[in-house]
């Protein structure tokens, strides 16, 4: 079987081994295996103990046994399921194995008088204790059957690739690594020691074979000193992955910004409300990092209204006052669209040009902006992906800005990054989001970036109260909707689909709308979605800031951004089909304005265990960083970093929840191998992210 790639040197292009035909590489290019160290680094899911046998009468229903005995008597069965039945038997008492299937060639071996070794789960049947489709051996008094003396791995595995045929390959592939000159110690001696770890293929052994004494519970919270140490090589590499494109970044030619702060002054004098002090603090770090003469990377990261916009807004301001343009890519359109009327308010009386491009910029317009954007007449650039197309061509871009980074994905952050590659300089970049990020996930996938956090709300900003009520309640949120439009303040009632599907039972827009519309007609209903042409979006949501639209019926669409003062109801349908950060930014989107808001989340029965506890933190706190970290311990990183679809996380054995107590030592040793060890980098990033390095240098 040829390898899709090879992951290190000595590590063949093809396995070397008997077993491997086309199709059984076909079911291992399933489970991304391609190589030897593939099939190696594919370690078990959980272990069974078949080192020892039990008596039958000893067996505990609910538990996994190995037993021996003799089969008594067969049935053969013409009715129901079962087509065999075996009565087995030992020196202490009788069980039965059922058989719902059976191939020709064992209906021959499965006959009275065949002594067998099974394993399988006892549990109690319509005669007592049985077994159902238990493995089996047959015992012949010229081959004893030797115990297992390991623990018996059970792999993650797909269709046509049976537990018995990967175990097999495993004891070849662990026979193939401790007899071939492959698969190198990577991490240095003095550290293994100072570490106290096994080597690399010491504890592969382990883990694929353990001995029998080990806890089978101390494996599966992996806390052998073996499983650890594999951990700590995974996410070692993965840190120094990230610090190699910090410090080559830092070495590259930016442009320096220095701070003039003519229209910085101008523009402080004319905002209406005061800055915070982490606000403060953040510009001035921003600030401190553009006048260096190489790239920023900074991320900046805050809780929904904290006020990230106008922080970014000083740092475009530095740009401009150095003669050069700053854009800003947002992930939505009707994000972009309000950054642009955010943004050509704010900096038109100062006389800087403002101009806005998406996709549904057409034609004539279109050019205009293009050639603004190409002579420089254009100093601030405001839009969505469109920015990064081929046509586009700025003149002097020195600073670029990502909002709500974790919606794009890594091509995408590339690919506007390599706008500002085409000059002689590379630019600065600021990444924004307003999804708080738990220090565990901070200190691991941002290690490349210098983090600024906005942990303070502005004054004035009211609580805002959450709900959890069922559907059926559906009335009583209807009254509380009439009562805040009768005293002038507006509604969000969001849908999760546009349309109604019959997949999923999922309160659609469209007829939430109709309904609302009859239950209220007295009070304008608007909606908005993401199918909607920008026009009718922007209509509706001019609409809805002027007042003009009491309710507004919208898709999540609306969960980042919008900025509606007068809002401060915020019905969410289906809200257990929501994770905590979308619920948490939904949320956001009231509380803006001086009145108490309320936010009701709506569910429909049944509920899952995770849906429960979703809905129990959103009703306990407000609070964005505490809702991040139990998202994390809810949902795993991939979700909350929005990466699943990305390719930005993808452990093979760590796991950032379980394993955040050995992060401290992993960044102390990637500190020490990128001082005194360089020569290992390339072989353990090699062994552990192939290609994927290339993700972080977004």
């Amino acid at each position: 079987m040829c390898a899709k790639k090879q992951n290190e040197v000595g590590v063949t292009s093809a396995f070397q081994f008997h077993g491997i035909g086309k199709q059984s590489a076909k079911h291992l290019a399933r489970l991304e295996i391609f190589s030897v160290q593939d099939l190696l680094f594919h370690l078990p899911s959980r272990y069974q103990d078949r080192t020892r046998i039990e008596f039958i009468r000893q067996l505990i229903p609910g538990n996994e046994a190995v037993i021996e005995g003799t089969i008594h008597q067969i049935s053969t069965l013409q009715r129901g399921r079962t087509k065999l039945l075996c009565e087995l038997k030992d020196e202490t008492g009788i069980i039965h194995l059922r058989f719902f299937h059976v191939l020709t060639f064992q209906s021959k071996i499965l006959q009275p008088g065949t002594r067998l070794r099974c394993y399988s789960e006892v549990r109690m049947g319509p005669k007592g204790l049985e077994m159902v489709h238990p493995e089996f051996q047959v015992i012949r008094k010229d081959k004893p059957l030797p115990l297992d003396q390991h623990l018996t791995p059970i792999y993650p595995t797909t269709e046509g690739l049976t537990q018995y045929a990967i175990r097999k390959l495993t004891t070849n592939a662990l026979a193939w690594m401790r007899n071939e000159n492959t698969l190198h110690e990577l991490l240095p001696e003095p550290l293994l020691q100072l570490l106290s770890y096994p080597t690399l293929k010491d504890a592969l052994q382990f883990v694929h074979r353990p001995p029998r004494q080990v806890l089978i519970t101390n494996l599966l919270d992996n806390k052998t000193v073996a499983q650890q140490r594999l951990v700590f090589e995974e996410l070692l590499a993965h840190r120094i992955s990230l610090l190699q494109v910090k410090y080559k970044f830092q070495s590259q030619m930016g442009v320096s910004l220095a701070k003039h702060e003519k229209l910085s002054q101008q523009f402080r004098a004319c905002l209406l409300f005061q800055l915070t002090h982490a606000q403060e603090r953040v510009i001035q770090e921003i600030q401190h990092d553009l006048i260096l003469s190489h790239p920023m990377l900074r991320l900046v990261q805050g809780d929904v209204g904290s006020g990230k916009t106008v922080v970014a807004a000083f740092a475009m301001l530095q740009s401009v006052e150095n003669g050069h343009q700053a854009a800003m890519m947002a992930p939505t359109e009707l994000l972009a669209e309000q950054h642009y009327r955010v943004f050509h308010r704010w900096f038109e009386p100062l006389g800087v040009k403002v101009v806005f491009l998406s996709g549904n910029v057409k034609a004539r317009a279109r050019s205009a902006v293009l050639e603004a954007i190409k002579s420089g007449d254009a100093q601030i650039i405001l839009g969505t992906h469109a920015l990064f197309q081929q046509e586009v061509s700025f003149t002097s871009l020195a600073l670029v800005i990502i909002d709500e980074q974790h919606r794009f994905g890594v091509q995408q952050r590339a690919l506007f990054r390599a706008k500002g590659m085409q000059l002689s300089y590379f630019p600065h970049q600021l990444i924004m989001t307003a999804t708080p990020i738990p220090r565990t996930l901070a200190m691991s996938f941002y290690a490349d970036l210098d983090c600024s956090t906005i942990n303070e709300l502005p004054p004035g900003r009211m609580p805002i109260m959450t709900s959890v009520l069922a559907n059926s309640r559906r009335e009583e949120v209807v009254t509380r909707i009439r009562k805040a439009c009768q005293q002038g303040r507006q509604v969000y009632w969001v849908c999760p689909l546009i349309d109604e599907s019959e997949a999923i039972v999922c309160q659609a827009a469209t007829k939430t709308m109709e309904e609302l519309q009859k239950l209220l007609p007295e009070f304008k209903i608007g909606m908005v979605h993401g199918r909607m042409h920008s026009n009718h979006k922007e209509s509706a949501m001019r609409a809805f800031q002027a007042g003009e639209i009491h309710l507004l019926v919208a898709t999540t669409v609306i969960e980042v951004g919008v900025d509606v003062p007068n809002a401060s109801v915020m019905i969410i349908e289906n809200a257990e089909r929501l994770g905590l950060s979308q619920l948490h930014q939904l949320r956001g989107r009231v509380g803006r304005g001086l009145t108490a808001s309320h936010c009701v989340l709506l569910y429909q029965y049944p509920l899952s265990e995770l849906a429960k506890a979703r809905l129990a933190v959103m009703r306990e706190t407000t609070d964005g960083f505490k809702i991040a970290q139990y998202d994390l311990e809810l949902r795993g990183p991939g979700e909350i970093l929005g990466t699943k679809q990305t390719g930005d996380l993808s452990f093979r054995i760590a796991d950032l929840i379980r394993d955040s107590d050995i992060l401290p030592q992993v960044h102390k040793i990637a500190d020490l191998i990128m001082r005194d060890h360089k020569e290992v980098i390339p072989p353990l990033i090699e062994r552990w992210l192939g290609n994927k390095e290339e993700y972080g240098k977004v």
